[in-house]
């Protein structure tokens, strides 16, 4: 029952000793909406207003402004209705249940030290980055360092962005904006599989992140 318990309690997202009182709970996870949200909020209307303009763009046909190349490039797109698919931001609420479980509601050390809300990490030894506390047999594993928490989340955006795991998700994002379908096409995000989409659900459901 204790075992059921415990993994239940990981799942929510309840990422604090198993035994800290509702009010330690209860202020942490309010320190995380403080932080995170107004920053998300931030991110996604930036997103937002640059995707309408580019799908204005393309719309009209008017094709060769110096902004659609750019976001061409920036994006990695194969054509038009590509860069339109990479650049709509997905919900609000499925970027708020990955910080969450991420960063153990902003308590991670990541978060503190670098900024790293979803633990992105660095394979570019000339950007700004810290290392992990654990290696991988011999290897040491590094994740990238933010100047700000809106940073951390305009690239955690761009990851799924332009990432080749996430071109389901993104072909998903098009079809329907419902987190709990958008989560199940994270599999690739986690060792965990398709498990990471269940857990990312509940933390979504429990935390009426649903509301964003």
């Amino acid at each position: 029952m204790l075992l059921k318990l415990l993994k239940l309690t990981l799942i929510l997202g309840l990422v604090f000793p198993l035994f800290a009182s509702a009010n330690e709970i209860k202020i942490k996870k309010q320190n995380f909406y403080n932080l995170v949200v107004p920053a998300v909020n931030q991110v996604y209307t930036e997103l937002d207003t640059q995707y309408k303009l580019i799908q204005h763009d393309v719309e009209q046909n008017d094709i060769n402004t110096s902004l659609v190349r750019e976001m061409m490039k920036k994006y990695k797109a194969k054509d038009y209705q590509d860069l339109l698919q990479r650049m709509k931001p997905h919900p609000k609420s499925v970027a708020l249940a990955q910080a969450a479980m991420e960063s153990g509601w902003a308590t991670s050390r990541f978060t503190k030290v670098a900024n790293n809300l979803f633990g992105v990490w660095s394979f570019n030894k000339n950007e700004p980055r810290v290392p992990a506390s654990q290696k991988r047999g011999n290897k040491t594993i590094y994740v990238k360092k933010y100047k700000t928490i809106a940073d951390s989340i305009r690239d955690y955006y761009k990851v799924l962005a332009t990432g080749r795991a996430f071109s389901e998700f993104r072909a998903q994002k098009m079809r329907s904006e419902d987190p709990y379908k958008l989560v199940k096409k994270l599999d690739k995000y986690s060792e965990k599989g398709s498990e990471y989409g269940k857990e990312l659900a509940q933390v979504i459901r429990y935390n009426k992140f649903y509301n964003y």
